[in-house]
């Protein structure tokens, strides 16, 4: 079980265009150029995330997408699921035939970590990741390597003896 591409570059997707929309719609080539996604690709997924009302379209000059919600009213899980992508671990997908047309002995372990995995996912807002970009560019950089710092050398501490005698 693993995330595809199709899952991941929704995401990715997604919160390029939250990082960037309070400036009007973004378009599908500025999200290709920055994230390195093909466009045909983008411009697939992006149907679907139409389609689910996660994103509307604007047509025209200056046109573009834009979430059509709040990124807070907007969960990983949702984006996920709007571009088909199965969060599935068993092995049968749910169908409980894994083995011989029976359950096999840990489909329950597989189909637990499901439940975990989407109650995960549906905890994860858009706007949490939006968010966690916005204070990774605003930290201070790290101090460079070259800078030069003082080692303070220090005399070892005796240890006094405090049993009596």
């Amino acid at each position: 079980m693993r995330l595809t591409t199709k899952g991941r570059f929704a995401v990715t997707a997604m919160i390029d265009l939250g990082l960037r929309q309070d400036k009007g719609p973004v378009t599908l080539a500025a999200i290709s150029q920055r994230q390195k996604i093909s466009l045909s690709y983008l411009e697939q997924l992006f149907g679907r995330l139409r389609r689910h009302e996660l994103v509307e379209s604007m047509r025209g000059p200056g046109g573009g997408y834009k979430l059509a919600r709040g990124g807070k009213d907007i969960t990983v899980a949702d984006i996920i699921y709007a571009v088909d992508e199965p969060i599935d671990a068993t092995q049968c997908g749910g169908k409980q035939n894994c083995h011989d047309d029976q359950q096999c002995m840990t489909h329950e372990l597989w189909a637990s970590l499901n439940r975990h995995m989407v109650d995960f996912l549906d905890s994860v807002t858009l706007q949490d990741l939006v968010d966690e970009q916005r204070n990774k560019r605003s930290s201070p950089v790290a101090e460079p390597v070259s800078v030069r710092r003082q080692v303070i050398f220090q005399e070892p501490r005796t240890v006094q003896d405090t049993t009596a005698a």
